[in-house]
């Protein structure tokens, strides 16, 4: 068995252990939005609320050394970029978990910021941009693996669903109308990505196949969720602002 999947078992395993304490917890018995921040996530409320409750002592140690917000901010896209360099080599497994490290210093930056009450719309701004940053350094990884033809295309449309999906969001709010809807926003985008790359030479070694054609099939799907939802947020918010003319 490959080195990132026994690797990746751990992970899991340590999951569903911390999970299995968390359900025993007063929180971990109940559904609803326990972070009350609304949205979506890919595999529900009790899931992410899971996760807050997990990453706490790595909360406390931050906390303890006074990293700020924006530590985390550039962390992000370092390891965004760093991504995008192991992608660009060909070395899935170790992309796929800059990306989840990713993922988790894009939380803590939130935390961070509400627990030390520096929650402002410069930071807010900032995290924004810089993750669109992060983003477009791990397309361009994938870009320069893949080269050319339709899988570079499918790369592209990818890049621009995920970036639309963020743009008809920011655009709605600055318009007064806010829409978190859609199957593929970032949290989606960055596990599949992220367990995919992982998973992708396993896959590929069973069925003989290159070890980029699994990510690329992959990706297929997260162009075309992109894409998907970013219409729809278009149709959704047109739909509301057209009704709050009119009312």
């Amino acid at each position: 068995m490959r080195s990132e999947i026994w690797g990746l078992l751990a992970v899991v395993a340590v999951a569903l252990m911390s999970m299995l304490a968390y359900r025993l917890t007063p929180a971990g018995k109940r559904s609803g939005d326990e972070t009350r921040r609304g949205g979506s996530f890919a595999l529900g409320f009790w899931v992410r609320n899971w996760f807050y409750w997990f990453i706490r002592p790595v909360k406390a140690v931050c906390f303890a050394l006074g990293l700020s917000p924006f530590v985390f901010n550039v962390l992000g896209v370092v390891l965004g970029a760093a991504a995008g360099w192991f992608f660009a080599r060909g070395e899935f497994p170790l992309g796929g978990a800059m990306i989840l490290l990713s993922g988790v210093a894009d939380v803590l930056d939130g935390e961070i910021a509400r627990g030390r009450d520096l929650v402002s719309d410069a930071g807010a701004f900032l995290d924004s941009t810089l993750d669109r940053f992060a983003e477009l350094a791990v397309f361009v990884g994938l870009a320069w693996y893949y080269g050319e033809g339709w899988p570079l295309l499918i790369i592209m449309l990818g890049l621009g669903g995920s970036l639309m999906v963020s743009y008809t969001r920011a655009r709605g709010e600055g318009l007064g109308i806010s829409c978190k809807a859609g199957v593929m926003q970032r949290a989606e985008r960055m596990l599949m990505l992220g367990f995919g790359s992982i998973l992708s030479p396993t896959v590929a070694d069973a069925f003989g196949r290159d070890p980029g054609l699994p990510l690329l099939i992959l990706l297929t799907f997260i162009a075309m969720g992109t894409l998907g939802t970013s219409l729809y947020r278009i149709r959704w918010i047109t739909k509301a602002l057209d009704e709050r003319k009119a009312s």
